[in-house]
């Protein structure tokens, strides 16, 4: 018989300790979009400003493991590009959540790896 897997922290959770470990760095982020607050979906926007925009997308890597998926490719794009991505993975999952984060640096605000 399988383990069962630990349990999955809610996305209204998940949405406040990015928030909180960005504010303790100093580093402005937003909650833009609010979703369901138990099972939504929590995406990150990586706001770099002039640099650009990376949307980070939660994903299992191929042991299962939590990671990130830059869910825009690799390099940054446009502003409007990862709004519209966004938007439109809104209109199959209503329940997301949108954390937008201002770093100049780019740098993810987690700890999981980024694919």
């Amino acid at each position: 018989m399988e383990s069962p897997s630990p349990p999955r922290p809610t996305a209204r959770l998940v949405v406040a300790a990015l928030l909180r470990r960005c504010h303790a760095h100093g580093t402005p982020a937003f909650q833009v979009v609010r979703g369901d607050p138990d099972a939504g979906t929590v995406f990150i926007k990586l706001n770099g400003l002039a640099r650009g925009c990376v949307v980070l997308a939660p994903v299992r890597d191929g042991q299962g493991q939590a990671a990130w998926l830059r869910a825009t490719g690799p390099e940054p794009v446009d502003e409007t590009v990862a709004d519209a991505y966004l938007d439109r993975q809104r209109r199959t999952d209503p329940d997301l959540w949108v954390v937008e984060v201002e770093d100049p640096a780019l740098t993810p605000p987690v700890d999981a790896p980024v694919l």
